[in-house]
């Protein structure tokens, strides 16, 4: 379900908290942009956002949080849902608690690889749809070999997910656009950048977001939900278990269909 909000009501403070750094424009210019932390394996919620954009702004510099889902994903088994266990890389900070999500490192790549590895395996090796899953494994298998960077890895195993479901929007990298300090004015300023008409925001995002700086920015805002009431396994374990399990268990086809179907409720003409 996606929500057009206005921000109408809402003015900048002052002409100088809302004058945007100057930058050239990144990419070709129109869409709907989603702007997220790169996350390992995503959810089903996540994957759903990303997939309804016209592109992703990987939100890499920000603070890493171990309790978020940039180096960890909770995988669930095949034929019992319930029944889950954390993939999780072990990370250093070289920076301690400020370290940038950017910056942090695997404690032990090898290690870290080959527990993916085994562990993606044993939860969905038996799966009709496992050549499907295993092209997304492999991709991330590989990014091992050539970084140490978490975020490198989550980004890689986000893209072999949305590739995996024939997705064709454009993937940024937030740490090369100049942005205000703010966390409303950043996401809007990236949005700018990116020549994005709109600015598509999760239910997390609602916890902070200030409407003003997309306001200024000529940018709507657009509230993206998954469905709640729903009897469908898949929708009703979207904000919990890895989305790998969906995959699994519809194959690519379908779960593709399944999240453009949630996509053109997007109440604007830019998804053909």
């Amino acid at each position: 379900m996606y929500m057009s909000l206005t921000s109408a009501f809402y003015t900048a403070d002052s002409t100088a908290a809302s004058s945007v750094p100057e930058s050239p424009r990144v990419g070709p210019p129109g869409g709907v942009c989603a702007i997220h932390q790169p996350n390992l394996f995503p959810r089903l919620s996540t994957l759903a956002k990303l997939y309804a954009a016209d592109r992703w702004i990987v939100l890499g510099d920000v603070q890493f949080a171990r309790r978020d889902y940039q180096h960890r994903a909770r995988l669930a088994a095949l034929d019992e849902p319930a029944h889950q266990q954390w993939l999780t890389l072990p990370t250093h900070l070289p920076d301690g608690r400020p370290t940038l999500i950017s910056q942090a490192r695997l404690a032990d790549p090898g290690r870290s690889r080959r527990t993916v590895s085994l562990l993606i395996r044993q939860y969905y090796g038996r799966s009709h749809h496992w050549p499907a899953v295993r092209e997304v494994l492999e991709a991330v298998l590989d990014e091992f070999e050539a970084t140490d960077r978490v975020s490198d890895v989550a980004r890689a195993s986000t893209v072999a997910l949305l590739t995996a479901l024939g997705w064709s929007g454009e993937v940024l990298d937030s740490g090369a656009i100049p942005t205000r300090g703010d966390r409303s004015e950043r996401l809007a300023d990236l949005a700018a950048a990116t020549g994005s008409t709109h600015y598509l925001c999760g239910t997390g995002g609602w916890r902070y977001l200030d409407l003003a700086p997309f306001d200024v920015q000529g940018i709507p805002v657009l509230a993206f939900h998954t469905p709640v009431d729903t009897e469908g396994p898949l929708w009703r374990r979207s904000r919990e278990i890895s989305s790998l399990w969906a995959l699994s268990q519809i194959g690519p086809e379908a779960l593709a269909a399944m999240l453009a179907a949630h996509r053109h409720e997007l109440p604007l003409g830019v998804f053909t």
